[in-house]
């Protein structure tokens, strides 16, 4: 009975003291955490937002309704705008005039052309490819000036920090122009911008 009592009393005390042999009751200290680095930002291409002003050369190509009402020569001038980076996208306003002498009749000469636009492309990071349309006005030598509408696309890719170089291609339309004739227009101009 001894040997008995003896053995509940042993197992009585291991039974209370495993408890203890595997850990407190109480919550175990929290270790720090270290935290790791944050990674580098990915750069992401060029940003497109901030103004820009610059230069423009081309050709232009001009045809009416009327027959021998037609001519092609060299036209070129100013361009500003201001563009804002949407992350893959960018939007943009701008303003054009160009000056020409450019002869589509024995008493008729395009002079000036200027041009209210807006723009959309895709960012390629140093390049910009983009689709652009607005409103024209065209002063012609002999006739007057009326207004039209243009739509083109264009390539601008950056040759610096602050210097791009890209080309357009537009075409013009205006319909019934100083009530004589209907005249279509398309310029394909190389552009270089001072981006600020």
């Amino acid at each position: 009975m001894k040997i008995t009592r003896t053995l509940i009393a042993a197992l009585s005390a291991s039974a209370l003291a495993a408890p203890a042999f595997a850990g407190s009751a109480a919550p175990a200290a929290m270790e720090p955490m270290i935290e790791a680095p944050a990674p580098a930002p990915m750069a992401m291409g060029r940003d497109w937002t901030g103004g820009y002003a610059g230069v423009q050369l081309g050709y232009a190509d001009v045809s009416t309704n009327i027959a021998g009402v037609e001519g092609d020569d060299m036209i070129g001038g100013l361009t500003a705008g201001y563009d804002w980076d949407l992350g893959n996208y960018v939007l943009g306003v701008g303003l054009d005039a160009d000056i020409a002498d450019l002869a589509v009749a024995p008493t008729l000469t395009l002079e000036r052309v200027y041009r209210l636009k807006v723009r959309g492309g895709y960012d390629l990071g140093n390049g910009l490819i983009y689709a652009t349309a607005g409103g024209v006005g065209a002063d012609v030598d002999g006739l007057g000036y009326d207004t039209g509408y243009f739509i083109g696309a264009g390539y601008e890719h950056m040759l610096t920090d602050s210097i791009s170089l890209g080309g357009e291609v537009l075409y013009h339309e205006f319909d019934n122009f100083q009530d004589t004739a209907d005249v279509e227009a398309t310029t394909f101009q190389v552009r270089a911008n001072y981006r600020f």
